[in-house]
């Protein structure tokens, strides 16, 4: 049910002003409520007879300022207040023995003056209290119309029990109500004059969740045959399922009878659910020119023989429900519905019940898309990027790999393992490893041989990118990109990555892992959005940070030629690596997780099973253009967050560094009046044992599961499971720190 609805209003009951009337304020300024505000009973009352407010929140902590149930009493003995919503607000902690709360305040909300948490409950009144008085508010509209109408309306119920018959049904067929509600259809006489098979193929239609129109004979009281235009909608209620049906029935007359016949042509099976038009009920109704030329536009478009890939699919699969059974179609039904959402491969977050870690992990990184009102600007100074920094002097000066100071030389002897310790690198180079460790990266790899550039200029590029990273951070800094940067080299020598790519995307790889966070802020998209930034203005709120990453990556490297790395690269080969590069940071951006994962697996792990258990040739599957971007997006994102599959020591090194940003993160949000998008990441209150164990549950286990079938990584996988035990032990115990105590 679709129908305009005004602002809600809220009237806020509180004595004397304090930080819970305040969060309420503030919420109903958030939210774009009209709010009133009374200190007294009787102003209270006066206030909601004025205004007849669609909620009404009452202070019920403190009796002695005023008797919260006379109140209650004496709004809801006004006639207006039938679908008024009352709520009141209890003191945290009420003992067993308490009285019962009052029948007439329905609903409560336990004192929680946290400003979001009022705001999420005034949204959960909104949606769902509200919402369902005023569909009762509007009932009654509803009802007059079709007591009004001059069709003959009927509704039965999804057993075709008689539920309700208008005014017009019974003039024309000379029924009374009362003699046909509650009496199942089948048992009103039926016109011999319908073809014998016409019930059962009406039925047959509108229990697959069709809608039918045709010609129908039906017999009146006094036994005539009336020949109608009827038209059948399944009614989906509770639980998706059909739970009524509403017949609409027009006499025919000669008339009417041609365009009748038209139209029951042209709409006679349509799907409800589908939301299709017909082009030939279109064009029809409209006579002026401007009509005309719509529909004419909307004829060639539905004539086009181009269609697309999806279209074809949808008009296969409703062909194969005519002809199925109503199990088989209703099941196809479930298919469409899932086709015609825009991420086919995202999963639907709920909001409800989920463990308050991975709720916040999924609303921080932004995995769960806000709505235009949720987002909130600071007051304060626009939270801003630095500015690009320049080659600090003492690192102008290109050194070669034999130059290499002889205890980093040694501490990156084995950076071929995946055991190697980039925490011993940060340390030896003075938290510079992404120059030295890029520079042996590279070199093994030879980059500088593909991209036809001088040692220099790499080791001038990796210096420029590296000053770019923000030492300040606790995480995002120039370590975080070595330690990718490795990981990316390591997956890259497995013998199945390496049957999959090309030179070229082993560059793009290496290139992309180096400056996929350059100039990260330490803050998550979601805050910045929040804050109302320069570059979640520039980017519209989406992909902000990887956007930025992929662009000041080719600014800092083409703006001066002793670090452009593509200077010597053909136009053509450029244009290709730029795209792969780009493609591979933004496939970091955790909204579109879930997206690659699945991908990656329908599409490559699943037909190289099938082909590999049949004893097929699996090349054409891993050199595929498609599966080889699919192969590189799925290498970046393990490697950017693969610290659960490092040695425990590292990975505990990682998830302390981790947790104490997103800790920042929450004390600047609370210091600017921000939305606290992670609020478990208190440095208070937070479990980072239970925050690592949501994060390996729910993004890391399935991702690297997928990984493993494909490059084949036990030794990753073993870290894993020694991880996650580690986390689960320091859990059960209720340890809330990164290690247990000294014994």
């Amino acid at each position: 049910m679709k129908l305009f609805k005004d602002p809600l209003q809220v009237l806020l009951v509180f004595a004397k002003e304090d930080s819970q009337s305040n969060g309420f304020c503030w919420a109903c300024e958030k939210g774009n409520f009209r709010c009133s505000m009374a200190r007294t009973p009787e102003s209270a009352l006066e206030c909601f007879l004025e205004k007849h407010h669609d909620l009404v929140i009452i202070d019920h902590r403190h009796s002695r300022h005023f008797d919260a149930e006379a109140l209650c009493r004496s709004i809801r003995a006004v006639n207006s207040s039938e679908n008024t919503v009352i709520v009141a607000v209890v003191k945290r902690y009420v003992q067993l023995a308490d009285p019962p709360f009052p029948f007439l305040l329905l609903l409560r909300y336990v004192e929680n003056a946290n400003m979001m948490a009022c705001y999420n409950e005034l949204l959960q009144l909104e949606h769902g209290e509200v919402r369902a008085q005023f569909k009762l508010r509007a009932g009654n509209a509803i009802f007059t119309a079709l007591e009004q109408s001059q069709e003959a309306i009927e509704i039965t119920s999804e057993d075709q029990v008689i539920q309700y018959v208008n005014p017009a049904y019974e003039s024309i067929m000379g029924y009374q109500q009362g003699e046909l509600i509650g009496k199942e259809i089948m048992e009103v006489p039926k016109s011999e004059k319908n073809k014998p098979d016409l019930l059962e193929t009406i039925n047959s239609c509108i229990r697959k969740g069709k809608e039918w129109q045709g010609i129908y004979y039906a017999k009146k009281k006094n036994g005539d045959s009336i020949q109608q235009n009827v038209k059948i909608t399944p009614v989906i209620g509770q639980g998706g399922k059909i739970r009524h049906y509403v017949s609409i029935n027009r006499p025919l007359n000669d008339n009417n009878k041609v365009r009748c016949v038209s139209n029951i042509q042209s709409s006679k099976h349509k799907d409800r659910r589908k939301g299709s038009l017909d082009v030939r009920s279109t064009t029809s109704r409209g006579s002026d020119g401007s009509s005309q030329r719509r529909h004419s536009s909307m004829a060639r478009i539905h004539s086009m023989t181009i269609e697309a890939p999806i279209t074809k699919v949808i008009n296969i699969i409703n062909a194969a429900q005519e002809s199925s059974p109503m199990p088989v179609a209703e099941a196809l039904d479930r298919v469409l519905e899932i086709l015609r959402t825009t991420e086919l491969y995202s999963p639907q977050f709920g909001t409800k019940d989920e463990d308050p870690h991975t709720n916040d992990l999924v609303g921080g990184m932004a995995l769960r898309r806000l709505s235009g009102n949720e987002y909130i600007l600071a007051t304060k100074q626009l939270y801003l990027f630095s500015k690009p920094h320049h080659i600090p002097s003492h690192l102008t000066t290109p050194l070669s790999l034999n130059d290499i100071p002889p205890r980093i030389a040694e501490t990156m002897e084995n950076e071929e393992s995946w055991d190697f310790d980039i925490v011993n690198l940060e340390a030896a180079t003075m938290r510079r490893p992404l120059t030295y460790l890029g520079m042996k990266i590279f070199s093994r790899f030879g980059v500088c041989e593909f991209l036809n550039c001088p040692e220099a200029t790499l080791r001038s590029w990796l210096q420029v990118i590296e000053a770019n990273y923000h030492s300040s951070n606790s995480y995002h800094n120039s370590s975080h990109a070595a330690d990718v940067l490795h990981a990316t080299a390591y997956f890259l020598c497995k013998e199945r990555v390496k049957q999959s790519l090309d030179p070229i995307d082993e560059v793009a790889a290496l290139i992309a892992a180096t400056v996929h966070d350059v100039d990260h802020p330490g803050r998550t998209n979601s805050f910045l959005c929040n804050a109302g930034s320069e570059l979640a203005i520039l980017y519209n709120d989406t992909a902000v940070l990887e956007s930025h990453h992929a662009a000041l990556a080719f600014q800092i490297t083409t703006r001066d030629d002793k670090c452009n790395i593509f200077k010597n690269i053909e136009r053509n080969e450029y244009r290709t690596l730029r795209q792969a590069i780009i493609d591979m940071v933004l496939a970091t951006e955790m909204t579109k997780h879930f997206e690659h994962v699945n991908k990656f697996v329908n599409s490559i792990n699943k037909p190289l099973a099938a082909l590999e258990e049949n004893g097929e040739s699996v090349k054409s599957i891993l050199t595929s253009p498609e599966n080889r971007i699919l192969v590189k997006r799925m290498l970046i994102k393990c490697a950017d967050i693969s610290n659960p599959c490092r040695p425990q020591e590292l990975c505990i090194e990682w998830a302390g560094r981790i947790s104490e940003e997103y800790f920042a993160q929450t004390d600047e949000e609370k210091r600017q009046g921000l939305p606290v998008v992670m609020p478990v990441f208190d440095r208070n209150t937070c479990s980072i044992p239970k925050s690592q164990i949501s994060f390996i549950d729910y993004f890391i286990t399935d991702m690297f599961d997928a990984w493993d079938a494909f490059a084949d990584l036990p030794n990753l996988m073993q870290h894993l499971d020694n991880n996650f035990k580690y986390w689960k032990g320091l859990d059960e115990r209720k340890l809330h720190s990164l290690r247990p105590p000294p014994e």
